[in-house]
């Protein structure tokens, strides 16, 4: 069992299998809610144990495809924890058990500040990987 929660542990989740795979997002709304790690989930997989009420929801303007959500307590980005599609990203941040996962892409590159320095060898993506 892999646990994760929000800063102020209102929000709380479990996952019965490790994420999928793990991204970084460099676009400019990842950055400032801080949700750039995001590993993969199954809904299935997915389970909020506590705190769904405290779950808000920032909704995406193109060119954005994706909401994301928060802790409205402590402001923590969750990421798409309310999500209805079968696989979607969660905040990497949030989880609260060590398991080995290893970046495997970095999208919206176009968006980087220059004064970041991308060090691994995952693929690059200017934008989202399916575009």
């Amino acid at each position: 069992m892999i646990e994760g929660s929000c800063c102020c542990n209102s929000v709380q989740f479990e996952l019965t299998e490790k994420p999928s795979m793990m991204g970084m997002c460099h676009c400019s709304r990842c950055r400032k809610v801080g949700a750039s790690s995001l590993v993969f989930v199954e809904s299935d997989k997915f389970k909020i144990t506590a705190g769904r009420d405290k779950i808000a929801t920032f909704k995406a303007q193109p060119p954005y495809e994706y909401d994301r959500c928060f802790c409205s307590v402590c402001g923590t980005s969750l990421g798409e924890v309310l999500s209805e599609m079968d696989s979607f990203p969660i905040n990497a941040n949030c989880l609260d058990t060590d398991f080995e996962i290893e970046n495997q892409f970095h999208e919206f590159v176009s968006e980087k500040p220059h004064w970041l320095k991308i060090g691994d060898r995952a693929k690059q993506f200017p934008k989202h990987p399916h575009e």
